[in-house]
């Protein structure tokens, strides 16, 4: 069995650092906002290119708070891409802002820059582009649109550390970012975790009060804030697997390039890879018309799979009051595409395997 994600086998490389990691906190007795979490930050900081990290509880609430912390206008619009995971539209209404879906590229399944400015209202405060599966948006296009109308840019970063725009980090392609270290991610915590990036100083110690109750001064509170804080524990974990994912992701590309190279079935559409040295392949997401037929052909033969994300949020329930939309492209691709393993644990076998699987199926 080719499970598709073994969260211990990815992490065991990094074994003797996290228990190492561990014993620092433990021994410390400071467990809340102390040195292992300034020293993540200024290591991530470093990473990306930018002035600040702010560590925060978890992906969802980076977005989020860089969203109130803006302080739009109750019921602003936010530009979202139509086929991205739901955190991202959440961050919009939990920030009492309104989600306006734009349809991605069907050849990159990225936010369409070419789409955009038909979105744009006398409401629009916000682009929020998803760096999805591992690619960067096309953020030239996009900071145009941004510069013409005034709008402010949100990086949606979650799948996307260590990729390049043009040679530039992720995180430092907008006004800020927001990234999750989800177990799963190309830089994972053993739990949850997440940051924000970003060049403003101003936004920056907002959004460092935003996270502690609005408190920027013990039991002195400015703003209505959150608990939303990167505990010490999984800082120190961040810190220690921070300068292998370079490595990592150069692993990550050289399983890629195998399947590019080696998937031959004509009915399955491979991703892009016109960005291949650029892109971190978070995710390597293959397309399929009659997806679960193959999903479980490839199960049968040992070979996990999963869909990243086979219901759009305009289809979710929670946002029912936009089921009327239509957004073929989305639903399109929403209903075909397939991730295949990929981790740097996966052998060159493992995925060779993979690959003639895939070229012997037809149904």
């Amino acid at each position: 069995m080719i499970p598709f994600l073994d969260l211990k086998r990815i992490n065991q490389p990094h074994l003797e650092q996290i228990r190492e990691a561990n014993e620092r906190v433990l021994y410390s007795g400071w467990y809340i906002l102390g040195q292992e979490v300034e020293r993540f930050e200024r290591q991530f900081a470093d990473f990306c290119g930018t002035r600040h990290c702010i560590g925060v509880a978890n992906g969802l609430d980076a977005l989020t708070l860089v969203l109130k912390a803006w302080d739009f206008p109750a019921n602003s619009e936010v530009i979202v891409p139509s086929n991205a995971y739901i955190a991202s539209v959440l961050s919009v209404t939990l920030a009492n802002l309104i989600p306006v879906w734009v349809e991605p590229d069907p050849n990159t399944y990225l936010l369409d820059p070419a789409c955009i400015e038909a979105a744009i209202t006398d409401r629009t405060r916000a682009i929020l582009p998803v760096h999805l599966y591992g690619r960067c948006c096309d953020m030239g296009p996009i900071r145009e649109v941004a510069e013409k109308y005034g709008l402010t840019i949100l990086e949606d970063a979650a799948q996307a550390h260590g990729a390049t725009y043009n040679g530039k980090q992720a995180g430092n392609l907008g006004d800020a970012a927001g990234w999750s270290f989800y177990p799963s991610k190309n830089l994972g915590a053993l739990g949850d975790a997440g940051a924000i990036t970003t060049n403003d100083d101003v936004l920056a110690d907002r959004i460092r009060a935003l996270r502690n109750y609005g408190s920027s001064q013990k039991y002195v509170n400015n703003f209505i804030g959150h608990n939303s804080r990167l505990d010490e524990l999984q800082a120190a974990i961040l810190s220690a697997k921070l300068p292998s994912l370079m490595l990592e992701n150069k692993r990550r590309r050289t399983l890629a390039k195998l399947y590019l190279t080696g998937i031959a079935n004509p009915e399955v559409l491979l991703p892009p890879a016109d960005q291949l040295e650029e892109d971190v392949w978070h995710l390597f997401v293959i397309r399929y018309p009659r997806r679960d037929i193959l999903r479980t052909f490839l199960l049968e033969r040992g070979i996990g799979t999963d869909v990243h994300y086979p219901i759009p949020p305009h289809r979710q329930h929670a946002y029912k009051q936009y089921a009327h939309c239509s957004l073929p492209i989305s639903e399109q691709l929403h209903g075909e595409v397939l991730s295949l393993p990929l981790n740097p644990s996966l052998t060159d076998e493992e995925v060779i395997y993979i690959i003639d699987t895939i070229n012997q199926f037809s149904d």
